[in-house]
């Protein structure tokens, strides 16, 4: 990256979407430089009404009077001679969603740099915080990265690392790393105004990716370990949260822990269920369910579930 000329206030177009991407924006409202346009993702429908509703990054944008763009894709001229118009310093991106054409990085004097969840080259892709806890990390973090034509291979140009806790969810995983992004960025900025900034190169022996995460990827498969299905619940919350069946029903499971029980039974029985909890047999060991939903109904502790239903030892889940 290039150094800027003097330490004027940049000129930044900020491309991001969800809440935590909001939370960087906030800090370069906050900041020295001027946004001088944000772009997002199209307004999504949403709730039982089917609303278009507007993401977080257009709601604090908006709030702030600093124009929104929202095309479909970047990938034709418009989005370009866009942003073109704009003539900003630098583009900052942090979960945007939409792929970045080549040609776009280049327009800004200094190019364009992500925010990423990970320690960069572990978890490159679009769902590193649920990856970091599905294969249990005891540390992840957030890279600063100068972004190129890749899928986060660029330059890293800051790290800034944050322990993985033994209970963490995504959410709450997610509620860190948010505000350490932030100032993740902000460090970069300053260190960019003062000619500091030096990019590593990423060792691509080591990348591994963190590919987006579908429903379907919540489905608990009880010939796994207990330990790799209660990551799999602590990693799926709040979206698209863990799930098996029960008979014709999915049964969500919000809290759960592994158990070093150990039993001969068929993966998916139903081994016993306390007021602490239902004990179900896996591949190896046992999961105990604190916390799990039926459709249209809310999440209950299990002991509230099993006295309005019967789930006697020996009944199987997920069929």
């Amino acid at each position: 990256m290039n150094a800027p000329n003097d330490t004027a206030d940049l000129r930044i177009v900020f491309s991001g979407t969800p809440e935590f991407a909001s939370v960087s924006l906030q800090e370069l409202i906050d900041g020295p430089d001027s946004v001088v346009a944000v772009f997002t993702q199209p307004d999504r429908r949403a709730g039982r009404g089917r609303q278009l509703k507007a993401c977080p990054v257009k709601e604090l944008a908006s709030a702030h009077g600093i124009p929104v763009h929202q095309p479909a894709s970047l990938k034709d001229g418009q989005a370009q001679d866009t942003l073109q118009e704009l003539a900003p310093d630098i583009l900052v991106v942090a979960a945007y969603g939409l792929i970045l054409p080549a040609p776009l990085l280049t327009i800004p004097r200094l190019g364009a740099i992500n925010v990423h969840a990970s320690i960069l080259p572990r978890w490159r892709g679009a769902s590193p915080i649920q990856h970091a806890i599905l294969m249990g990390d005891t540390e992840t973090g957030i890279s600063i990265m100068q972004m190129d034509k890749g899928l986060d291979t660029g330059d890293v140009l800051h790290v800034r690392r944050c322990p993985v806790r033994a209970d963490d969810t995504s959410q709450s995983l997610h509620d860190r790393l948010a505000p350490l992004g932030a100032m993740a960025l902000s460090e970069t900025l300053e260190r960019l105004r003062q000619g500091e900034v030096i990019g590593i190169p990423q060792d691509n022996t080591q990348a591994c990716y963190a590919p987006q995460i579908s429903k379907i990827d919540a489905r608990l498969d009880w010939c796994r370990s207990a330990v790799e299905l209660e990551r799999q619940v602590r990693a799926y919350q709040p979206w698209p949260v863990a799930h098996t069946t029960w008979g014709d029903l999915v049964l969500r499971v919000w809290d759960a822990s592994a158990s070093e029980l150990v039993h001969e039974k068929e993966p998916g029985t139903i081994l016993e269920g306390t007021r602490d909890g239902l004990i179900v047999a896996c591949g190896k060991d046992a999961v105990v369910l604190t916390r799990v939903q039926l459709p249209g109904r809310r999440p209950v502790p299990v002991a509230d579930f099993l006295n309005a239903h019967d789930l006697p030892p020996g009944q199987r889940l997920g069929g």
